[in-house]
């Protein structure tokens, strides 16, 4: 059997302290195996987003284990943590992130440049991802003045630059009408039938949801079960 490619065991995770503590997760456990794609599912609050972030090595359980390719995440040195979400791991948020006055190709080619490859290198790589997803001809305007499902687009290319063997996509549709929305799932969606790229994606979407292989329901920082009937629901 294959060791996963993400895993968590009875993960937990708090905010605040005393009278005012949140238990976000209360002892959570999934895989996730290379090439799939999967719904982290809930309601706002249920813990959906941290689950995703402990995931992505964004931030750190109060109990329990995370685990990135068999390799307890305790293990790893803070270099190996840096590497694995630069050089392995894609984000794609519901907020855009993008710095706005910045061009689009500047934009896309961050995360090469703080890894330290070269400009060259960087205009060809971001130059080659904004065609890949037909944003060629908009390389040197300003992120600022793009449209909603520009950005998302932008932001896309932005997680694939580094090719990833992950990307985890947090509400990538909340901010964008029916219409784009459905473009940006879309392109997702390819990218992990054509190309193998492992998709965790958080949403509240039901139909978004349905188009994953497989769904994690979380309610109240619990996992209320998974459902492999991939797109039953669609």
């Amino acid at each position: 059997m294959n060791t996963p490619i993400l895993s968590a065991q009875g993960i937990r995770k708090s905010y605040g302290r005393g009278s005012a503590r949140f238990d976000a997760l209360r002892g959570v456990s999934l895989d996730v195996n290379a090439g799939e794609s999967i719904a982290i599912v809930g309601k706002s609050g249920s813990g959906k987003s941290t689950l995703m972030h402990l995931l992505a090595l964004l931030d750190i359980p109060d109990g329990g284990r995370i685990s990135v390719n068999g390799t307890d995440a305790t293990k790893l040195s803070v270099k190996q943590v840096n590497q694995l979400r630069n050089e392995d791991f894609g984000f794609v948020f519901q907020q855009f992130f993008l710095t706005p006055n910045a061009s689009v190709l500047d934009n896309v080619v961050l995360p090469l440049e703080i890894a330290g490859v070269s400009s060259k290198e960087r205009k060809a790589r971001g130059m080659a991802v904004l065609k890949q997803l037909e944003l060629d001809d908009k390389a040197k305007n300003k992120a600022i003045n793009l449209s909603g499902g520009q950005k998302q687009r932008v932001v896309i290319a932005r997680a694939l630059v580094n090719n990833p063997r992950v990307i985890f996509a947090d509400e990538p549709t909340g901010n964008l009408d029916t219409a784009t929305g459905s473009l940006v799932e879309d392109i997702l969606f390819s990218l992990n039938k054509e190309q193998g790229i492992t998709l965790v994606i958080v949403t509240h979407d039901v139909e978004l949801a349905a188009r994953c292989d497989r769904q994690i329901y979380i309610r109240d920082g619990l996992e209320e079960g998974i459902d492999t009937t991939a797109g039953a629901a669609a």
